[in-house]
């Protein structure tokens, strides 16, 4: 299956038996080999009991199936079984827990659920359900898996959530130690923009030595106050060349190590190089550094507008999609303004404004808007966008870095509090919850 559904299998029972690291490092990983659905199928059999409630061997193949195929994990092993089948065990033992303090689920959370899943990928339910076939879910299938979901998410608000409190003086300590390990703390993120000028495998010394000269020739010109986000459009090599060559904040090593020493000390503005890769000679320059207690200082904000397009009987999701494809189309050939076509078109009350939502704080938008809006550099427009409202069309109008109240600190301030204690206190009761749950292995049949 070539398509990767944005609903994840259950981050709440892959934390808990793989912890916060392993499931980091699946997350990233990218699919491989696939397990055989009609392997599982010959060889079903139960591997666990949990509390009378069998786990059977093709559990586990159609779990690890759906976690290669969305790139949650590398390759089909013995170890991924193991650990397919102990989240299965915790799933399980919480699912009848929930069941036993009467938490029930209405048949309207589980369809509203699907709707949400076919909205965030931005297709219909009739769509998602033709991809799950074909990766040999059924729905009804995946609707008793999004079922338990949404019962496990209920038992942990009513277990832990609300169990977690946040003192003051917590919120103190906090702020005081960001502000200690800010004192002495190497950047924690860099942000970089590079040209490259490509030097191919088989160039002659002669030819070197012009490609270098070029390369020293920009960095002058960039020294000298050139704009280097125009320059990287019009004479990189590198991809990244039409975003004016930025790499993105990022911790340095998610950085080439070459990148991260060749701009060492160097202040917000210089730039360095050529520095030679095995792809050629970059020149770099810093664009941003943050330190370890930034994000309690400052937030940076987003002025965006967008046009709404909400579907309807009369106007159904590809129509909708297809129109704000055309009114992109005509703002990106200049032959439309979009404020203009905001005032024509959107269905939101910011029409009115051309579509100008003002200046936003992350969070203030629902997550499906955000993401897309904070994907755009200032000038770029996006592709359609499905949310809770309707289609969106979004073009980010600019970005300012602003700093926060001391009222706006201490909140964020909590909120990270909140975050390490829920998930200590998750993993403790996840801990408790097998614990007191009988559970068997079986071994396969011989």
């Amino acid at each position: 299956m070539t398509d990767t559904f944005v609903h994840r299998i259950g981050p709440l029972v892959l934390a808990a038996c793989l912890g916060a690291a392993a499931t980091a490092a699946w997350a990233q990983s990218a699919p491989s080999t696939r397990v055989s659905a009609s392997a599982g199928r010959s060889l079903d059999f139960i591997v666990a009991v949990v509390n009378a409630e069998p786990i059977t061997n093709q559990d586990v193949s159609n779990r690890s199936r759906r976690l290669l195929a969305q790139g949650a994990a590398q390759q089909a092993s013995p170890e991924l079984s193991r650990q397919v089948m102990e989240s299965l065990i915790v799933e399980r033992a919480q699912v009848q827990m929930a069941a036993s303090v009467g938490i029930r689920v209405e048949d309207a959370a589980v369809e509203q659920a699907v709707a949400d899943v076919a909205r965030q990928n931005q297709i219909s339910v009739d769509e998602l359900t033709r991809r799950l076939q074909a990766d040999g879910v059924s729905l009804e299938r995946y609707r008793r898996d999004l079922r338990d979901e949404i019962a496990l998410m209920r038992l942990r608000e009513r277990e832990v959530d609300s169990r977690v409190r946040i003192s003051e003086q917590e919120i103190d300590r906090h702020l005081s130690e960001r502000q200690a390990a800010a004192a002495a703390a190497e950047p924690t993120q860099i942000h970089l923009a590079q040209i490259l000028i490509a030097v191919p495998e088989d160039s002659t010394p002669e030819q070197l030595s012009q490609l270098q000269a070029r390369a020293e020739q920009l960095r002058r010109s960039l020294e000298q106050g050139a704009d280097f986000a125009a320059l990287a459009k019009q004479v990189s090599n590198s991809p990244d060349a039409q975003t004016g060559g930025q790499l993105g904040l990022r911790s340095p090593d998610r950085y080439p190590a070459l990148f991260v020493q060749a701009t060492q000390g160097q202040p917000v503005g210089a730039v360095v190089g050529p520095v030679r890769s095995g792809a050629g000679l970059h020149v770099l320059k810093v664009l941003e550094r943050k330190l370890p207690g930034d994000e309690l200082s400052t937030v940076v904000q987003t002025r965006a507008r967008h046009i709404l397009l909400r579907p309807s009987p009369r106007l159904n999701e590809q129509a909708a999609r297809s129109r704000l494809n055309e009114l992109r189309a005509r703002v990106r050939a200049g032959q439309s303004d979009f404020g203009q076509l905001a005032r024509e078109f959107s269905e939101d009350g910011s029409a009115r404004t051309g579509g100008d939502l003002g200046w936003a704080s992350p969070g203030m938008m629902v997550p499906e808007f955000e993401q897309a809006m904070d994907a755009l550099n200032p000038g770029e427009i996006s592709e359609p966008v499905m949310s809770r409202f309707g289609m969106h069309l979004i073009e980010v109008l600019e970005r300012r870095e602003v700093p926060l109240s001391d009222k706006e600190r201490r909140e964020l301030a909590r909120r990270e509090v909140r975050e390490r204690k829920t998930e200590e206190a998750l993993r403790a009761w996840l801990q408790d919850v097998r614990g007191r749950a009988y559970i068997e292995y079986r071994e396969p049949p011989q």
